[in-house]
């Protein structure tokens, strides 16, 4: 079949099925969670058609499924609802059921396949740049097709808080707002003079959640703390160890700052201060009630520790608790944060920023996103600890392709950076992030985003030996979908073809000042000349 991700086991059999042609679905009760994508997927049914049935099989693994795709009908086994909806998007990306004129007719075969990862996640961050309910919902429904089954959705830092907390109206009414965006790249010190703002209502993160589980898919979300914490101080200065005014910054890391004398300007929460640790749960509380998924991210990198060095209230804590020094006291946050939870029933993830005090609870979860080895990685998985694989090279997509090409994602083997076979068991799945300091808007972050969520789908579903060649045959067949989701994909020219040196570097260059959109404007030149245009750009 030829499809992304590529399934376990194909065994073809005689014939054609056409797919326009289903008039009836049947489904057992206990996978009955599957019928809104049923609906969505065979949303016209022939009068006199063959049927689907959908059946239960408890010998099957949790997201595991059988297909058969015979000329009198089609059977599909699963062990759950998930596991059913994978079966369907099967059917729908075999059978281009979104791309009108195509040939809807699939051949006829047995499919067994399960995932190799249970966790397969992109990461989408909002707080840098907020792009709306629709466009979410358009990364869900693409993440569906590509068997991906954990929106990490990045909601707040320094630069925006983007969800509604009832308790706390000031991170919404003064935190999601800022007086301009950083342009020019990581050494560029300009503004762009454009206030942004946005944020999603309580009600509004109800109606994501609920349209990602009917298509197979739990939401994760990222509250950032105790640092990239900037823009609830705006709202609430007196979370900081000191109750200094500020707004919320408008640059992306500090070359901004150190070259206009703006001091202050990365800070971290005062934990010592029993309002500010009440404050940490309160939000928690009301996060925990949009959403059922049973992790909590909270970041827990980059955190800069000065303050808590000189302020009383750290150091009254620190005494009390008998710590011995800030990165034991980090620590000591992240054990009462993952205790809190635990009574949620749920876990901390944090990156892996968070493994570097020795007193560390070992059932957080470590994602590892750091490209050189993290010896408190490593570790953490020898004491039992698990962690989810973010590696910079192969899973960080705000990057240009001549940086970080589509092979790097598709070629990907957990094991590197210390993390060994026998190990396996403590690695999660793996996840790619969508880091928007520099991507302003959807037409932008399509181009980075796609078609590398078909080699992160590879990397986190499929098993047994890798064939790139084969792989880029499957993208470009993958290609009249996201057409017909009006993506803007990066094309085969940009993402595909081997960069040159002397291109690479001076792509590179202007990643970090400059013109990073160099890329973006060549993609734009080679759709225009095969006639390919964007409805909303």
């Amino acid at each position: 079949m030829n499809i992304i991700p590529k399934p376990l086991k194909v065994l073809p059999a005689q014939g054609k099925l056409d797919l326009s042609n289903v008039s009836k679905v049947n489904i057992d009760e206990r996978l009955n969670e599957c019928q809104t994508l049923i609906s969505e997927v065979f949303k016209t049914r022939a009068a006199d058609g063959v049927t689907i049935d959908i059946k239960y099989d408890s010998s099957l693994k949790e997201e595991g499924y059988r297909l058969k795709i015979a000329t009198d009908g089609i059977e599909i086994s699963a062990s759950t609802a998930r596991g059913a909806i994978w079966a369907i998007q099967s059917l729908r990306v075999a059978g281009k059921l979104d791309v009108s004129g195509a040939d809807h007719k699939v051949k006829c075969c047995v499919i067994e396949d399960e995932p190799n990862y249970g966790w397969r996640g992109v990461l989408i961050d909002e707080a840098r740049h907020f792009y709306g309910i629709d466009f979410i919902k358009k990364i869900i429904d693409l993440m569906g097709m590509h068997k991906l089954n954990v929106l990490h959705w990045h909601l707040t830092d320094d630069q925006g808080w983007r969800i509604e907390i009832k308790k706390y109206p000031l991170l919404t009414e003064i935190g999601s707002k800022r007086s301009q965006s950083n342009i020019n790249g990581w050494r560029g010190i300009d503004g762009d003079g454009i206030p942004h703002s946005g944020y999603y209502t309580q009600e509004q993160i109800k109606e994501v959640v609920a349209y990602a589980l009917e298509r197979g898919i739990s939401i994760l979300p990222e509250i950032d703390m105790p640092a990239h914490f900037a823009a609830a101080f705006a709202a609430y200065p007196w979370l900081a160890c000191r109750d200094i005014k500020c707004e919320v910054p408008w640059y992306f890391g500090g070359k901004v700052p150190l070259s206009q004398g703006i001091k202050d300007w990365n800070r971290t929460a005062c934990i010592g201060n029993p309002e500010t640790m009440q404050f940490v749960y309160d939000v928690i509380d009301e996060v925990c009630e949009l959403f059922p998924y049973p992790f909590y991210h909270i970041g827990g990198d980059e955190v800069p520790t000065e303050e808590w060095k000189k302020c009383p209230k750290c150091n009254e804590l620190m005494k009390r608790e008998g710590l011995k020094g800030v990165n034991e006291m980090h620590a000591w946050f992240n054990n009462k944060i993952q205790s809190y939870l635990k009574g949620k029933g749920k876990r901390l993830i944090g990156w892996n920023e968070v493994l570097m005090g020795s007193n560390l609870d070992r059932t957080v979860i470590a994602q590892y996103w750091v490209p050189i080895t993290d010896k408190n990685v490593v570790k953490h998985i020898k004491l039992g600890g698990d962690v989810i694989i973010s590696k910079h090279r192969n899973f960080y997509f705000d990057f240009a392709y001549a940086v970080y090409p589509l092979r790097n994602t598709y070629e990907f083997t957990p094991y590197i950076s210390g993390i060994k076979p026998k190990h396996r068991e403590h690695v999660l799945g793996v996840e790619g992030a969508v880091w928007t300091e520099w991507i302003p808007d959807a037409y932008k972050l399509e181009f980075l985003l796609f078609p590398r969520m078909g080699a992160l789908a590879e990397a986190g579903w499929s098993s047994g030996k890798k064939d790139y060649k084969e792989f880029v045959s499957r993208v470009r067949d993958f290609e009249p979908i996201l057409d017909a989701f009006d993506v803007n994909y990066a094309e085969e020219e940009i993402c595909i073809v081997k960069s040159g040196l002397m291109r690479k570097a001076r792509i590179q260059k202007n990643f970090f000042y400059g013109d990073q959109d160099i890329e973006l404007k060549e993609n734009a030149a080679i759709k225009e000349r095969k006639g390919k245009r964007r409805k909303d750009r």
